[in-house]
């Protein structure tokens, strides 16, 4: 009765607040957030969870976790996603060649309905990858030193770049030449999903005849530049250098072998013919894996083309979308899709990620709020003594201000305003001093500090534009201004 009676409670609470000039912005925030804080509950055998799945699971899984976990973060619910990443991690193990529960209800045990035993299971390659680079991502976000020093998040990020990578033939050297079906138990069935579905090189679920999707590689390069981020972070320079290079070598195998010079797209598949076939957008653009400029651009116009010949497609797959076109410059774009996912009426707008989705991207694409993470050994040798940056940059689009209050960042809670996109005023609410990085596209030899001209740094993004930016100190309970000159 106690474990029924902790379920059916209310949700849990937040302070994270937001207004703005734009009333739909507004509504679309209080329905997201309501939402998602009605799927967060504790007190069940799993320890605190929120529902990562599709509803009425009573479960959470690897995918989607590692979507939602910045939509939570900013919800307050750190406690809870670092409970899941770490049930996650406890579970790899050899007897599932390296893999985890694909999906863990709050009872504590995979969930039936993807798993039967270490022999049949549901698993997707990508998910110890996209589980790596969550944890390190929350760790920048809330500091928390267990990502960095516990055991249990330790093995994991170490077999799962090692032992996993060699079990299912991921390394750069063999990828391409992998093999369908691998680490088979026993007698192979192909009507048994379980076993047809026990290795699944990709999210792409809908058949399961292929050797290699393209999102695996573009997650596991991420994957690697997390953890090197995260052994720069414990002071492993060695390791670091090499896993940055090992995510550069997966980006040049995307970048130089999966383009479709005709189609000026990148393929989707590796069939089990060894073609490519297919075409994927998001995937590499979520993911940061394009490297060359005109390719980037061809690649963003083919995901505005689809979208705008259909915008309302499956949520799983839209959900990434506002958060990927805030980041490549498209913010009324971005805005149109948080607000059809948002909609009343919008069909199954009640699965978990959408809410979780609308409050990541508000967060970390319209409010353009990032932590800039610095190498420890420069923040060391450098002069900058800091290893991160809270980062702000305006994505408002058409909306005339917005004010986003209480949002946790590390030991600090802060408050962001930015105004027609010219003028970002931010308060250090509380916590101890930090540095604002304060940015806006564009080129500006000065930006004004609490209306005096300070001499401003000029960055070029992904997309080759040019970005403005000063670095400002700010002590606890003091708010400063920063806009572009008149």
């Amino acid at each position: 009765m106690a474990v029924a009676a902790s379920f059916d409670r209310a949700g849990a609470a937040s302070e994270l607040a937001l207004d703005s000039s734009d009333a739909q912005l507004v509504d679309a925030f209080n329905w997201a957030k309501k939402q998602a804080l009605a799927f967060a509950f504790d007190g069940d055998p799993v320890g605190p969870w929120y529902e990562a799945a599709l509803p009425g699971r009573e479960a959470f899984c690897m995918r989607d976790v590692a979507h939602q976990a910045m939509g939570a973060h900013a919800l307050g619910l750190a406690r809870h996603t670092r409970n899941m990443l770490h049930r996650f991690a406890e579970n790899i193990s050899e007897s599932r060649d390296w893999c985890s529960y694909w999906e863990i209800d709050r009872y504590n045990r995979p969930a039936p309905v993807d798993y039967k035993n270490d022999a049949q299971f549901w698993y997707c390659l990508p998910a110890n990858y996209d589980v790596l680079d969550a944890c390190y991502r929350m760790y920048l976000w809330t500091g928390d030193q267990s990502y960095l020093d516990n055991p249990v998040f330790l093995n994991f990020y170490n077999r799962t770049v090692n032992d996993y990578e060699q079990r299912w033939d991921l390394d750069t050297s063999r990828i391409m030449k992998r093999r369908r079906f691998l680490n088979v138990k026993g007698e192979f069935d192909a009507s048994k999903a379980f076993l047809l579905f026990r290795g699944l090189p990709s999210y792409q679920e809908s058949r399961e005849d292929y050797v290699l999707g393209i999102d695996l590689l573009a997650t596991q390069s991420a994957a690697y530049r997390a953890y090197a981020g995260i052994e720069d972070a414990r002071r492993n320079d060695q390791t670091a250098r090499t896993f940055r290079a090992k995510a550069g070598a997966v980006r040049g195998l995307i970048n130089k072998s999966w383009w479709d010079e005709k189609a000026g797209e990148f393929y989707s598949r590796l069939n089990k013919d060894y073609r490519f076939e297919g075409h994927d957008t998001a995937a590499l653009l979520y993911r940061d894996a394009i490297e060359d400029t005109p390719r980037l651009k061809q690649t963003l116009a083919a995901l505005l083309d689809q979208i705008r010949k259909n915008p309302s497609t499956g949520v799983e797959g839209q959900s990434h979308q506002a958060e990927i076109l805030y980041r490549y410059g498209a913010p009324d774009a971005a805005y149109a899709q948080m607000m059809d996912l948002a909609r009343p009426g919008r069909n199954r707008r009640e699965y978990p990620e959408v809410s979780y989705s609308v409050v990541g991207a508000i967060v970390t694409g319209l409010m353009g709020v990032t932590l800039d993470p610095t190498s420890f050994t420069l923040s060391d040798t450098g002069g900058n003594f800091v290893d991160r940056f809270i980062r702000t940059e305006p994505g408002l689009g058409r909306i005339g201000w917005v004010e986003l209050r209480n949002l946790p960042v590390r030991r600090n809670d802060v408050t962001v305003r930015h105004e027609a996109g010219r003028k970002t005023v931010f308060t250090n609410q509380k916590g101890p001093s930090l540095i604002w990085r304060a940015s806006f596209p564009g080129s500006f030899q000065n930006l004004l500090l609490n209306g005096k001209p300070v001499k401003a740094r000029i960055d070029r993004n992904a997309l080759g534009g040019e970005v403005s930016s000063i670095d400002v100190p700010v002590a606890p309970e003091v708010t400063s201004s920063v806009e572009i000159p008149k």
